[in-house]
């Protein structure tokens, strides 16, 4: 037997959002690697005999860079071993989440069998609990820090979606929440695009069915001192309304016009 590898999403609400082919992964396994909540841990633990956390890892004060690539390689030894491996990672995994992707490049680099199969992600969740359209205004995603680090430019006639905003200019990678000063450049940047009253929230999907949703309303520049945690996500309602380009629409309609005449 060769070994593989599969990184699968048990979704965001424990219990509630695993699919069934998620479940026959984990129940098929050699062995299951998870970074999840504890408590989905514990789940995971009830329905196989080898779930083996890879939260450990983490510590403060350590660059998440090394964090990261003892997870791969912990999974890629147990492969090498003709293992089958299957990673189980909180929502998707493949969204906001670095070691499943290298994972499970390196496995296939070398051979084997390794693939992802998706999840509920806080994203759907989103959707859902704030009754959001992504196609009514559209929708721009990034990570918060990304924003910073980056020239990147703002649609601001849609929903601007900044993730893992607890960590925006967290710039040394070791800690798990950024300061009040970092997170204060985040708020300068955005008030470049928005009043200071902007409307916005923050969001954080439940964890347990008995939960609920945060979908706290603040304006912009209290956000500086707002309670964030790891999973607070920062959801910007358009600031402004949608321009039609009249250039292009009247190309358009030309074009139908002409269509039409030749019918």
């Amino acid at each position: 037997m060769k070994g593989s590898l599969v990184c699968v999403g048990p979704g965001i609400t424990v219990g509630a959002h695993m699919s069934v082919r998620c479940r026959n992964l984990i129940n098929r396994a050699d062995i299951v690697y998870s970074s999840c909540h504890p408590l989905m841990e514990d789940w995971l633990k009830t329905m196989h005999h080898d779930v083996r956390s890879l939260q450990p890892l983490y510590a403060q004060n350590k660059d998440r860079r090394i964090t990261y690539k003892e997870m791969v390689d912990l999974m890629l030894n147990a492969v090498r071993e003709n293992r089958r491996v299957t990673g189980v990672f909180y929502g998707h995994p493949g969204v906001f989440a670095q070691v499943p992707h290298r994972a499970i490049a390196a496995a296939q680099r070398e051979g084997y069998r390794a693939w992802m199969e998706p999840g509920i992600s806080a994203e759907d969740c989103l959707y859902a609990d704030l009754a959001i359209d992504p196609g009514a205004y559209g929708c721009q995603h990034m990570e918060a820090s990304q924003f910073m680090f980056y020239q990147r430019q703002l649609d601001t006639a849609g929903y601007v979606i900044l993730w893992q905003v607890a960590l925006a200019g967290e710039i040394t990678l070791s800690n798990r929440v950024s300061s009040t000063e970092q997170r204060a450049v985040l708020v300068e940047l955005l008030l470049a695009h928005y009043p200071a009253t902007h409307e916005v929230i923050l969001y954080e999907c439940p964890t347990l069915v008995t939960d609920t949703v945060r979908a706290e309303k603040i304006c912009l520049d209290e956000l500086t001192q707002a309670a964030l945690t790891p999973i607070t996500t920062l959801v910007i309602p358009p600031g402004k309304k949608m321009e039609h380009n009249q250039q292009v629409i009247d190309r358009l309609s030309q074009q139908a016009a002409a269509e039409k005449e030749q019918l």
